[in-house]
């Protein structure tokens, strides 16, 4: 009884939203789903050529798609980036850095705004090694914020 009625008031949030951020949210759920069928379908190298150009975190592309950005591409990344990370905490499959990150990015790309994003790793305390993926975007930090210092950052998609 108490999971349905909170599935109910999910569900009166949702219908409070407005139209566009409603239209958000299941944009970046489906998008998600993708993503994550995507990360189990196919290995990563094979991703990872849909995902853009892999540079160091010192190429100077880096630096430019942090600058080059508008109020309105500021704005989008903003929305992108809490539709992403809602929709995340409430689809039925786990939706981590990765997939947020991925389906942020296209989202982003489809808008003609421009992204990077970041893999990091650190030294894990279960497994040898941790992973995280960040993104960004006209200055706004997009997904995977904020990053704990331990993780060093490798590369980058541009």
């Amino acid at each position: 009884m108490r999971r349905l009625r909170r599935a109910g008031r999910k569900l009166q949030r949702f219908g409070q939203l407005g139209a566009r951020r409603r239209g958000l949210l299941i944009e970046a759920a489906l998008w998600l789903l993708l993503a994550r069928v995507a990360l189990l379908a196919f290995p990563f190298p094979t991703l990872a050529r849909r995902l853009g150009v892999f540079v160091p975190p010192t190429d100077e592309r880096v630096a430019n798609a942090r600058r080059d950005s508008s109020t309105r591409d500021a704005q989008l990344a903003e929305e992108i980036g809490w539709a992403t990370v809602r929709a995340a905490r409430h689809v039925p499959f786990k939706a981590v850095c990765l997939p947020q990150a991925m389906a942020a990015r296209i989202m982003l790309r489809r808008r003609g705004v421009a992204s990077v994003l970041h893999l990091g790793a650190a030294r894990g305390k279960d497994r040898p090694i941790d992973a995280h993926a960040w993104l960004d975007a006209a200055g706004i930090e997009v997904t995977g914020y904020p990053v704990a210092r331990e993780f060093a950052e490798i590369a980058c998609f541009v």
